[in-house]
């Protein structure tokens, strides 16, 4: 098994190495960078360039990691009890498989997937060594004891929200996917938008890396956005000379919407355009 990238995802050397050296070591790959920069989409990439099944748990604020071995659901028991229905007597009727359960039981590996891990409570990634560890848990209501057919290729994505346990990190192999650099950046692009006429990118380019590189920038735009950006920019049919207006009228680029998510980036990037042509 090694993964080599797919002509839907343009994948850098060294991180095609991290997520082959993870398999095999057979442990959990943990993915950081900025939103944006393919985390998630890499776990898709990854099942579909290794043909196995991709199994997603998405970690939200109020995840528990119970949820995701599984949960036994009292109050349905307790209803068909009263109403004398004959599968109250199969506690396994109520036992409600979460996405470990499901990757650890199925019959061939799969990709597991468990996105954002930073958004859920700081004692969620050590409630999960063990499990994650051993490959194994134990199911108290059902007596069983649960154990990985195959072994999942594990990955762990994390916005660096709040500082991950060192004990959790200790049992992860680490990558971080830095910020495309210009050419990488117009790999993604042509995958994207094969047909787009060269000097419209050019400046759509380099109006994109002018905005990440502004001081004081609250939100920088991330690779998805530029995507987005683009699409708009081709869709709308945007003249090129929209992109390269020198007259002073136009402070920022068209569609800036796509780029700039709040009102103090939008008056910070006009100010500065304003002093720069002031300044000429």
């Amino acid at each position: 098994m090694r993964f080599e990238g797919t002509s839907s995802y343009v994948a850098t050397d060294d991180l095609k190495l991290a997520v082959n050296a993870s398999i095999k070591l057979q442990r959990p790959l943990l993915i950081k960078g900025e939103p944006g920069t393919g985390k998630t989409m890499l776990a898709e990439e990854v099942a579909q360039s290794l043909d196995m099944p991709l199994l997603q748990w998405h970690i939200k604020s109020t995840t528990k990691a119970q949820q995701g071995l599984y949960e036994y659901d009292a109050v349905s028991r307790l209803r068909d009890s009263q109403l004398g229905e004959e599968r109250v007597k199969d506690i396994t009727n109520y036992i409600i498989k979460g996405v470990l359960w499901q990757a650890f039981d199925a019959d061939r590996p799969v990709v597991l997937l468990i996105d954002e891990i930073d958004k859920a409570d700081i004692e969620f990634p050590n409630d999960l060594l063990r499990e994650i560890d051993r490959m194994e848990f134990y199911c108290y209501e059902t007596r069983q004891l649960i154990k990985a057919k195959h072994r999942p290729v594990v990955m762990i994505t994390s916005n660096n929200e709040k500082e991950l346990p060192d004990a959790f990190l200790r049992r992860c192999f680490f990558h971080y996917i830095k910020f495309p650099d210009k050419d990488t950046m117009q790999k993604i692009v042509d995958v994207h938008h094969p047909g787009i006429k060269k000097q419209l990118l050019a400046e759509a380019m380099e109006s994109f890396f002018q905005i990440r590189e502004l001081p004081g920038i609250k939100k920088k735009p991330s690779t998805s956005e530029l995507i987005d950006w683009l699409k708009l920019l081709v869709a709308e049919d945007i003249p090129l000379e929209a992109l390269q207006s020198k007259d002073g009228k136009a402070a920022i680029p068209p569609l800036h919407g796509a780029l700039l998510k709040n009102e103090q980036d939008v008056h910070l990037f006009e100010r500065l355009i304003f002093m720069a042509r002031h300044n000429r």
